[in-house]
């Protein structure tokens, strides 16, 4: 049953987002309604994110600096922000890229604030962290094809022992923050 639920969720997000595309929506609301949406699907009141074209940048920036240099290896900038990374070897949609994290969701335990064994979750976890305020995505283009897109958060989320639903007392205070578009 469990499972059924996770897939249902999965559809209500992957619809939700290619509606945004046809609805005509510019690339960075499909990466922030494909976010949204993910969010609202937890159901623990965690807020919207908004949109900064400071960490879009900073993101095109690292998305940039992968294809030119590394041919779209990945690997996370190790930057201030929180981050996920994604490649895919042909074109790819903002939504396409977030539905990949979120997916995530399936080997996540909430109650043991772990990943299954042998399973990777955090980018999931990134995505629905309640204290993170703001993100910003950008990709570039492989030289052997292929789109390589990152996604920058802010506050950053997966602290060590705390769970991504609840507020923490060890996140960086927001004072100012990151602009917003």
């Amino acid at each position: 049953m469990g499972g059924m639920k996770i897939n249902l969720v999965m559809v209500v997000v992957v619809m939700a987002a290619l509606a945004g595309v046809a609805a005509g929506q510019s690339v960075a609301e499909q990466y922030l309604s494909a976010h949204n949406n993910a969010r609202r699907a937890v159901g623990a009141g965690i807020p919207d994110l908004k949109w900064s074209t400071q960490l879009q940048a900073y993101a095109n920036n690292w998305a940039s600096d992968r294809a030119n240099k590394a041919r779209c290896a990945l690997s996370h900038s190790g930057g201030p922000y929180g981050e996920n990374i994604y490649w895919s070897s042909g074109s790819s949609t903002p939504a396409a890229a977030v539905t990949a994290w979120v997916n995530e969701k399936q080997f996540y335990n909430y109650a043991s604030n772990s990943c299954a064994a042998g399973k990777v979750c955090g980018h999931y976890t990134q995505v629905v962290w309640r204290n993170s305020q703001s993100v910003g995505c950008g990709s570039a283009t492989c030289p052997g094809g292929g789109k390589f897109v990152v996604c920058s958060y802010y506050p950053p989320g997966n602290y060590n022992g705390q769970k991504p639903y609840l507020q923490s007392k060890t996140t960086p205070a927001v004072e100012g923050g990151l602009e917003e578009a």
